[in-house]
């Protein structure tokens, strides 16, 4: 029989979020993992926050939605708080009730702001993974670092000489007047972005497009391909080499040598030194486009040096996810502070997308 299209209304409804979502849902683990997580940081929230004043939204609401903007791929806060206005899945996340208002999204952004004083990101990276179960899954000797770029949200119009003015070039107006670069030589040593002075220009290799970026580092480790550690820094030829020592540092305390998987732009003597100082084994690729390779024979005849570099390659899927599912690819925030708490909570998130079948993986 054919269904009736009439919309007859009800003067009551009655739902229960909890019930509307089903008890498979993915969502499910990864909200009782990151829940877990933001228990241990309750004490560092209560550090942001005075004892006076009109209640914020609380720390962990906005942790909850943020996370489904990374999940989901919600570019703005505006169109966040849109889909928390009528997404019946996004309010149980979050917690709020089906009657409860929706924050206003400049609101939403401000109290955001209020976690990148106390470091939040990089910890609620490392409460998710210090849980016991998590703890499991990770290898404490064998790592992978690798670096990629993160467009930074200014214009190469914004890219003018130091002290100018910041006014327009060319003729026309407006805040997109036309600009002809042509004949000029520019350098982060002469110019630098009005919009964010932070960001540097940067090309990847010969004949590709300069651009305003920063460098985002990560530190994978191999067992199950879990970030456990970023950084952000601004560009230079030898920012990667430098954060991966900082990465690698704090796991290098051990009484025996862990190796670190690296490709072949780490290959400079010095890194490789560096590391092997630190008592970590320098499974590095070798470069040996017109030069000798400081990996020699005692480092690649191991079978473990192969090992190390069939596995790094894993660390571009964290950054592919990154980049195109959580929008870093191009960054909606300015300074590198900020970027750099985005870039860690996104790689916070990669991981809790991945966790929940790791762990049915190690249970069965």
């Amino acid at each position: 029989m054919r269904g009736s299209d009439g919309k007859p209304g009800e003067l009551f409804s009655y739902v229960d979020l909890e019930k509307r979502v089903r008890p498979g849902h993915p969502l499910r683990p990864i909200r009782e993992m990151a829940n877990t997580a933001l228990v241990e940081l309750s004490g560092d929230f209560a550090a942001l926050y005075s004892g006076m004043g009109r209640p914020s939204i609380a720390p962990e609401m906005l942790l909850w939605a943020m996370l489904l903007q990374a999940f989901y791929s919600v570019r703005s806060e505006r169109q966040l708080m849109e889909r928390l206005e009528f997404d019946l899945l996004f309010r149980w996340f979050v917690g709020l009730g089906v009657d409860d208002p929706v924050w206003d999204h400049s609101t939403f952004s401000k109290n955001r702001d209020r976690l990148l004083e106390g470091d939040i990101a990089a910890k609620f990276l490392a409460a998710v993974l210090s849980q016991p179960r998590v703890k499991r899954l990770l290898s404490s000797e064998h790592f992978s670092v690798d670096g990629t770029l993160i467009e930074a949200w200014a214009s190469l119009k914004s890219f003018r000489p130091k002290g100018s003015d910041g006014g327009g070039d060319g003729e026309g107006g407006g805040r997109n007047a036309p600009a002809d670069f042509r004949g000029q030589k520019r350098s982060n040593a002469t110019h630098e972005s009005t919009t964010d002075p932070d960001a540097k220009l940067y090309r990847k290799g010969p004949g590709m497009e300069a651009k305003l970026c920063f460098i985002g580092h990560s530190l994978m480790e191999n067992r199950s391909g879990l970030t456990v550690d970023t950084r952000l820094t601004r560009v230079s030829g030898h920012a990667e080499r430098l954060a991966a020592l900082e990465l690698i540092e704090p796991w290098a305390d051990r009484p025996h040598a862990i190796t670190l998987g690296a490709d072949r732009g780490y290959d400079a003597a010095e890194f490789v030194e560096e590391l092997r100082t630190l008592n970590v084994r320098p499974h590095v690729a070798q470069n040996t486009s017109g030069r000798r390779s400081a990996i020699d024979r005692r480092t690649t005849r191991h079978a473990g040096y192969a090992a190390s570099q069939r596995i790094r390659k894993r660390i571009e899927e964290a950054f592919g996810w990154i980049k195109t599912v959580a929008g870093m690819r191009k960054t909606k925030l300015r300074g590198l502070e900020k970027v750099d708490w985005a870039f860690a909570f996104t790689a916070a998130a990669y991981n809790l997308v991945r966790l929940p079948k790791l762990l049915a993986g190690d249970a069965a």
